[in-house]
C-alpha cells in the first residue's frame, strides 16, 4: 500500500521511465501489482492516479477484511486492533518490570 502511495506521490516529480534509482525501485516493485488490478481499474482514471486507486484495496483489505476475518469486535477506520496487539507485546518484551 505504502509503495504504491510512494509511486504516486513520486510521479508528480518524476516520469515513470526516469532513471532516477528510487522511481525506477517503485516503478519494479508496483509495476505487477498494478498489472493484476488492470482488469477492475476504470478506464477513465488518469494513469498517475493508478497507484492510489490500487492502494484503496490494500487499505479496504487492512483495515475492515483483516480485522473481520481475525474476529475482532471492533471494525473502522480509527480501530487498529492489530497494532494494539503488536504494541502491547513490544511494551511487554521492552517495558520496565
Amino acid at each position: 500500500m505504502w509503495t504504491l502511495i510512494g509511486r504516486s506521490a513520486m510521479n508528480i516529480f518524476q516520469r515513470e521511465d526516469s532513471q532516477f534509482f528510487f522511481m525506477r525501485v517503485f516503478v519494479k516493485y508496483t509495476n505487477p501489482i498494478i498489472k493484476l488490478f488492470r482488469f477492475i481499474t476504470p478506464s477513465f482514471i488518469a494513469g498517475p492516479l493508478v497507484p492510489i486507486y490500487v492502494a484503496w484495496f490494500f487499505y479496504m483489505f487492512r483495515f475492515y477484511l483483516m480485522p473481520y476475518l481475525l474476529g475482532y469486535s471492533v471494525m473502522g477506520m480509527l480501530s487498529f486492533p492489530l497494532e494494539s496487539e503488536i504494541a502491547a507485546e513490544l511494551y511487554r518484551l521492552f517495558g520496565k518490570n
